[in-house]
């Protein structure tokens, strides 16, 4: 069967059970299209994968149960309304889908941070969904769940993390296989690196970083070099 064709079973919400919640913070966002903007940042607990990159290991477990209710009046508090619904991985807890359309209904714009391992049928159409594909390096790639590019519309936006030149090329021939740049708003390749890279007397970021944005110009590329703005701002401080 087409990946193209296989679904997956999508759980069914309880929204009296709440969301198991790590974080809300309110911080400037570091990727994407509305890089840069002032952001309310849920993070939500728990994540099915474990990228060999992931910044945010604290997510996987922990974190305390909240009400829909208590989730809004806290997001209510801060002098914005735009929000990124993050994790882990928010579609692993299926209230996360109803959290999305009360913030709709409330009038704020809603971007999604998904892995892509999981479905994203049932996530309301106004919300921008960032969906990752992941590479082999990731050591995560088989999970990547290919019916979900069924889903994404010129309103979402897809990301791949990029290690090595390995990567780069299996990404490369993934763009042309599913046309990728065609069904969404934009394709974001970003090099992997840790803010102790980056060097302080310089500034320099490090040689992947360089090498990739010479890669996609070599191949002139449909999509577009993307660091993390949150990295080089505030290193790994959490909330942030």
């Amino acid at each position: 069967m087409s990946p193209l064709l296989r679904h997956q079973a999508i759980p069914v919400s309880d929204p009296q059970a709440g969301l198991r919640l790590t974080e809300i913070f309110y911080s400037l966002q570091g990727e994407a299209l509305t890089s840069g903007l002032p952001t309310i940042f849920v993070r939500l607990t728990g994540c099915p994968l474990r990228c060999v990159y992931c910044d945010t290991t604290y997510s996987f477990s922990g974190g305390k149960r909240h009400s829909i209710e208590d989730i809004m009046t806290q997001i209510a508090q801060y002098p914005c309304m735009r929000v990124c619904v993050t994790g882990g991985e928010p579609l692993a807890q299926p209230n996360a889908i109803v959290l999305m359309q009360r913030l709709l209904d409330a009038g704020y714009e809603i971007s999604l941070e998904t892995a892509g391992a999981l479905s994203v049928q049932r996530v309301p159409t106004p919300v921008s969904k960032v969906m990752d594909i992941k590479t082999p390096s990731s050591g995560e790639a088989e999970k990547n769940l290919w019916s979900n590019l069924n889903y994404l519309t010129q309103h979402d936006q897809l990301k791949l993390v990029i290690m090595n030149r390995e990567d780069y090329e299996w990404a490369k021939a993934k763009l042309y296989e599913y046309q990728l740049h065609q069904k969404v708003a934009t394709v974001w390749f970003s090099p992997m690196f840790n803010i102790d890279q980056v060097s302080t007397e310089t500034g320099d970021v490090p040689i992947l970083a360089r090498q990739l944005a010479e890669w996609i110009l070599e191949d002139a590329l449909p999509v577009r070099f993307q660091l993390q703005l949150h990295k080089i701002i505030w290193a790994d401080a959490k909330g942030k």
